[in-house]
């Protein structure tokens, strides 16, 4: 329910997104309103990409007893996920409008455990946090390829490493990490976590009591494109009456400063 948002009985603009981006997508909405206030509302969903994409197929959100006949007219999500919804033929050709900006490290406050580097993660002594591999796939092969590769750097093995991070070892969030990973870490399971930069920016802003971030340096990596996660827009149909307006605003520089202001940039 968190990741639902706004009056579908009076919303005139429908937008499905994945969720990483959330709080950079909810001030960017808020001003697409300010701007156009016929809209009346928008209600969005935040979720991972499976479930949205679930939701367009079957038509319905179903959350307990509550179930609501919602279609988007703007589906945002990382290429993969509109690529195959586009060969269905549920959503119009796609573009890349923003990206993340890299990664960090999640730490308690004041970095008790000393972790200066994301190979630290993989010490046994670390008690690790991280996406879960079977609810949230596209997150945790950015997270899982990046720690293989800076394993494989300091002459570890990368099939040894991916098998630790699949493991009951590493704890897992269930279904949406953005949510979960801040909490794992407040109750102790975990130390640290190797999250999107803008997610670890936010729960410190959000937590400055009990978070720190640590940046991780990609650039030394092999193909460090490779562990940005670009975010692309479609409209689905034909966008209803204001969906094509928001791809519009989507794509303008007054978006591209709130997504740089929450740790994202535009597509480049």
């Amino acid at each position: 329910m968190l990741d639902l948002h706004g009056d579908p009985a009076i919303a005139r603009l429908v937008v499905f997104s994945d969720g990483n981006h959330h709080m950079a997508l909810e001030e960017t909405l808020a001003a697409f309103v300010r701007d156009m206030p016929e809209v009346k509302d928008v209600f969005y969903a935040t979720t991972p990409p499976r479930v949205i994409a679930d939701v367009l197929e079957g038509g319905r959100i179903i959350t307990g007893n509550l179930s609501l006949s919602v279609k988007p007219h703007i589906f945002i999500s990382p290429g993969g996920v509109l690529d195959r919804l586009h060969e269905q033929g549920l959503v119009g050709p796609h573009e890349p409008v923003m990206q993340s900006s890299g990664l960090a490290i999640l730490v308690h406050k004041g970095n008790p455990k000393n972790i200066a580097r994301p190979v630290q993660l993989l010490d046994r002594e670390i008690k690790l946090a991280i996406s879960n591999p079977a609810t949230e796939k596209a997150s945790f092969s950015v997270y899982s390829a990046a720690l293989c590769a800076f394993a494989v750097t300091e002459g570890k093995s990368r099939s040894d490493t991916d098998s630790y991070l699949q493991s009951g070892e590493v704890a897992k969030s269930e279904i949406i990490h953005h949510r979960e990973i801040p909490q794992i870490l407040a109750s102790g399971e975990a130390d640290a976590s190797l999250i999107y930069y803008h997610l670890a920016l936010r729960y410190t802003r959000i937590f400055p009591d009990h978070f720190d971030l640590i940046e991780v340096d990609i650039g030394q990596l092999p193909a460090p494109d490779r562990f940005i996660t670009t975010y692309h827009m479609a409209l689905v149909g034909d966008g209803g009456a204001y969906g094509p307006q928001f791809a519009e605003f989507y794509r303008s520089t007054k978006v591209g400063e709130i997504y740089t202001r929450h740790g994202l940039q535009p597509f480049s």
